[in-house]
């Protein structure tokens, strides 16, 4: 086994994998305020019974991900953390 393979085996035991991961990432038409909270905050409670949520936080804070939610904490959040352990 590769060690990238190690490294993300991590993605194989989280929450989001199936058909409820459409919540995790805007959609590809416009998508009005009210929803994308919503539809952020499905995908949070989601992230809250995730076994591997701090894998999956560090692996997009580590990548620098700009779009939706990981670890349950979507690009604002993450960039206002890495903002803050940059000080």
């Amino acid at each position: 086994m590769s060690v990238q393979r190690i490294e993300d085996d991590w993605q194989m035991k989280a929450e989001c994998r199936g058909p409820q991961a459409v919540v995790f990432f805007p959609p590809s038409q416009f998508e009005r305020k009210e929803d994308k909270l919503q539809r952020e905050n499905r995908a949070k409670e989601i992230c809250t019974e995730c076994s591997v949520r701090t894998d999956c936080l560090d692996y997009a804070l580590s990548i620098r991900e700009p779009h939706g939610i990981w670890g349950g904490l979507n690009e604002i959040e993450r960039k206002a953390l890495l903002t803050e352990h940059a000080v």
